[in-house]
């Protein structure tokens, strides 16, 4: 029973999703991120690394997106909507999903160089966004794999 209603539940935001010109936006701005990430200075690695580690690019690509949205959007950000924070916004954008993606960012700074780090707020905002707008982790999650995939067969690890 529990199967079949999560099932419908991800059958039924999936249908959502295909049809939301802002979750369509969302989808179109990762190049914008990535090669904004090219100018600030990163450096293209090609695809050799991929070949030669691909359990390590899923690792990057797909378990880390998956854990970190369960954690940060279906956890952290969730708590936080069960408090009087839920009543404020800036503009189109939850003070619990602000909050959130302030904390996804500082963690960043343990494993990325500063403007990388701070270059991740800007997705993190659109992930929340995505998970308000659903009441669901399943569009940020689908998001954060995009974004991530692209950057690493882009950049590498």
């Amino acid at each position: 029973m529990f199967i079949t209603q999560s099932l419908k539940s991800i059958s039924f935001i999936l249908s959502r999703l295909v049809k939301d010109k802002f979750y369509l936006s969302a989808i179109l701005l990762a190049p914008f991120f990535w090669f904004s990430l090219y100018y600030s200075g990163s450096t293209l690695t090609g695809l050799k690394w991929l070949t030669e580690n691909p359990l390590l690019f899923l690792q990057l690509a797909l378990l880390y997106p998956i854990v970190e949205e369960l954690v940060f959007r279906g956890l952290l950000q969730e708590t936080l909507w069960q408090t009087r924070l839920s009543r404020l916004s800036i503009y189109c954008i939850s003070m619990p999903n602000i909050l959130t993606s302030i904390i996804f960012t500082a963690f960043h700074f343990l494993a990325h160089p500063p403007v990388w780090a701070l270059a991740v707020i800007i997705p993190s905002l659109v992930f929340g966004f995505f998970r308000d707008r659903y009441q669901h982790v399943l569009p940020a999650i689908i998001l954060h794999v995009f974004y991530n995939s692209g950057y690493f067969i882009l950049f590498g690890r």
